[in-house]
């Protein structure tokens, strides 16, 4: 049986596209039908040269959490700041409230 794109060539007068198509075959219908390598079994070489050996960079590490530790430490400050600053705050309203009351 002829599938819908065979009988199009047909109609239009390729009957000899058709036949002379192969048939789609292979791996995935790709037409390879398998796999060789191609290298030699010799041993592989030696790996390319990189930056050196490894090194701890402990300096730049103990400076980055440094920093976050100072950080850390302002916005301690800053939020007991805040919290006495809030507490006056609620202190002069409710004097405030008091006075308004007596008068």
């Amino acid at each position: 049986t002829w599938g819908r794109d065979e009988r199009i060539m047909t109609g239009l007068g390729g009957e000899d596209l058709v036949a002379a198509a192969p048939a789609p075959g292979g791996i995935a219908n790709t037409g390879i039908s398998e796999f060789v390598q191609l290298s030699s079994r010799d041993a592989p070489g030696p790996p390319p040269e990189t930056y050196g050996a490894y090194s701890k960079k402990s300096e730049e590490n103990n400076g980055v959490i440094a920093m976050i530790d100072l950080l850390i430490k302002d916005l301690d400050k800053e939020m007991a700041e805040a919290k006495t600053e809030e507490e006056n705050v609620q202190k002069d309203h409710e004097e405030m409230l008091v006075d308004s009351r007596t008068k």
